[in-house]
């Protein structure tokens, strides 16, 4: 029966991301730098209020946008944080994580032979749905732009298929961001054309030294926002994203949302209004901790006379392999993890662009930051 699966969807692989942190998941002693999964656990009280909405039976479908108390804390978080301001009602939409907003927002924008624009490299997670509807993925060249896709790294490449492009800052995998005046110019730009920008902010809690500047306030009417509690509130597997967009855009987007998934889980609704209100700022403590990690990571990395760009945001390092090191970045991750006992993710994930290059992630405790580099150093030097 094989021969009968969609050709889009057999044509489609596992996340690299995914694919190799499965292969070494169960090696005794490995130090994994590979998912980015926060090592916090759920604040507390957020975790109460998913335990009480179960004692109080509400477990029951919800609005399929949401619940409004939920949509509306959602819209104040926005408002509050970023100074964006969507309608609770109509421009608001609660989805089962971020990685669902992606896929309804471009089921909905993308029609065949369309193209989006991506950043190279960039987080795994776009192509194979941009593909899954026939678009076509077009990433851009971005490693002599210091990983940053500005105006000037996307312009030559948008034609009059160009239908989205993605901006997903602070980046996944190489934590930098964009500046206001960065983003303002390409809003100026985009601005009349037929043009959607997929603007995936899940990071935006989590910077260093500034604060999230989002392209939906230059450019609200063609701006589809993703969002969401995994990275800031440390709720992976709670599964609550948000969608924000303009009316005109979000009712076509929630007709996708509600023949895919009719609600996101009401019990997690419930968490995520106590973390969204009570928990505003349960990011914080986070983010210090996250800025201590990566400021020792640097100094580690320097010493070691590697190259890689100081992240602004997120939790990762993207680390060029040294020109010694004769091997392509899958097989450098196999030597490290079967040599050193340390697991990372090989740029090639990430795309072609992300040949040469690995990523690490410091979401993990001082001590095994410690450790893993100390291994990582000793590899280096046998080489």
């Amino acid at each position: 029966m094989e021969n009968l699966i969609n050709n889009r969807v057999k044509n489609i692989e596992i996340s690299g991301i995914r694919k190799f942190s499965n292969m070494v998941a169960n090696v005794e002693g490995m130090i994994s730098f590979t998912i980015g999964q926060p090592d916090f656990p759920t604040p507390e009280h957020v975790k109460q209020a998913g335990i009480k909405a179960i004692e109080n039976d509400f477990t029951s479908y919800t609005h399929n946008a949401g619940t409004i108390e939920l949509r509306k804390a959602a819209s104040d978080f926005m408002a509050h944080k970023y100074n964006l301001h969507y309608h609770p009602e109509t421009e608001v939409i609660v989805t089962l994580g971020a990685s669902e907003a992606i896929d309804i927002a471009f089921r909905t924008i993308l029609t065949e032979g369309t193209e989006v624009l991506l950043p190279g490299p960039v987080y795994p997670g776009y192509e194979p749905v941009i593909r899954m509807m026939g678009a076509v993925p077009v990433h851009v060249d971005i490693r002599s732009h210091q990983f940053r896709f500005t105006l000037e790294a996307m312009k030559p490449f948008i034609t009059e298929k160009t239908r989205c492009i993605v901006l997903p800052y602070p980046s996944n995998p190489t934590g930098v961001s964009l500046t206001e005046a960065e983003l303002k110019e390409i809003a100026d730009f985009v601005k009349g054309k037929d043009i959607f920008i997929l603007a995936d902010e899940i990071y935006s809690e989590l910077t260093f030294g500034h604060e999230h500047t989002s392209i939906a306030g230059f450019l609200k009417e063609q701006t589809i926002v993703i969002n969401g509690l995994s990275k800031s509130h440390s709720m992976t597997g709670w599964r609550i994203g948000f969608l924000f967009a303009q009316k005109s855009i979000a009712k076509h987007i929630l007709k996708v949302h509600q023949y895919n998934v009719s609600c996101a889980n009401s019990i997690a609704q419930k968490a995520a209004y106590e973390a969204l209100t009570a928990g505003i700022n349960d990011a914080e403590a986070m983010r210090k901790e996250y800025r201590a990690r990566r400021d020792y990571v640097d100094q580690r990395l320097h010493a070691m006379g590697l190259d890689a760009v100081m992240p602004d945001g997120a939790f990762y390092f993207f680390v060029k392999i040294p020109e010694q090191i004769s091997l392509n970045s899958f097989d450098f991750a196999l030597a490290l993890a079967n040599q050193a006992k340390v697991a990372v993710i090989p740029g090639s994930a990430f795309s072609r662009f992300g040949e040469g290059y690995f990523r690490l992630s410091f979401a993990c405790s001082m001590a095994n930051l410690q450790e893993g580099l100390d291994r990582i150093e000793k590899y280096f030097i046998s080489q």
